[in-house]
């Protein structure tokens, strides 16, 4: 059977503000779930307000391992004030920029979660190279430009564990969806390409890999 959130966290996450729809949610936990039984940290870039942190978070509770997020809270390209996705109360009223870890913060201590989350406050590849431990979980939602998503894809992939499952995000095959999807769809591509992952499942724009061998 399919893991499923409780009903208290899937209350939670569809209160918190985000862009993650209910199935892409629901597959998302069940994948983060999957891969706890690795006893291996899950991490995730890009969080925003912690939408897809709750789920993540609770199935790391539920598998007893440990949440990672990474994210410089200064939003990506299209969360700008000007553009469609801009929400203006993520934006520093003092300094005029945006910043989304005061939302994030609160998202996960409403939602009971914040003791099972390690938040890194940064940009992804700067992270990346810090980072020494292996990973069960790697679940790409950053910048959708190909140097940001290429980057996520290079700075994390290594750090995942055979067996390990690689999520990505916003994967959109439509040329014409160049500016919200095209990226991760090309880091998708790569990731298959490249003879060490297999498609587990595909849940609209989500798209769940499984590393079976080192990347060359």
């Amino acid at each position: 059977m399919t893991a499923a959130p409780t009903p208290e966290i899937l209350a939670a996450f569809e209160a918190a503000e985000g862009f993650m729809p209910l199935d892409e949610g629901l597959a998302l936990y069940a994948a983060a779930v999957e891969a706890g039984g690795l006893g291996l940290p899950l991490l995730e870039v890009g969080s925003y307000c912690g939408r897809s942190t709750i789920l993540l978070a609770d199935a790391a509770r539920r598998a007893g391992v440990t949440a990672v997020t990474v994210d410089h809270h200064r939003g990506s390209e299209e969360q700008q004030p000007g553009w469609d996705y801009h929400d203006p109360r993520t934006v520093d009223p003092e300094l005029g920029v945006m910043d989304t870890l005061p939302m994030f913060r609160r998202t996960l201590h409403r939602a009971g979660l914040e003791d099972h989350v390690v938040a890194l406050v940064g940009r992804s590849p700067q992270v990346a190279a810090l980072w020494n431990t292996p990973l069960g979980l790697v679940f790409v939602d950053g910048g959708h430009t190909d140097e940001h998503a290429g980057a996520d894809y290079e700075g994390w992939v290594p750090h995942l564990a055979p067996g390990g499952l690689l999520l990505i995000h916003d994967v959109f095959p439509d040329p014409r969806d160049e500016f919200t999807g095209q990226a991760p769809y090309r880091v998708y591509l790569r990731a298959l390409a490249s003879g060490a992952f297999t498609e587990v499942s595909v849940t609209d724009s989500l798209r769940v890999l499984r590393r079976t061998r080192a990347t060359g």
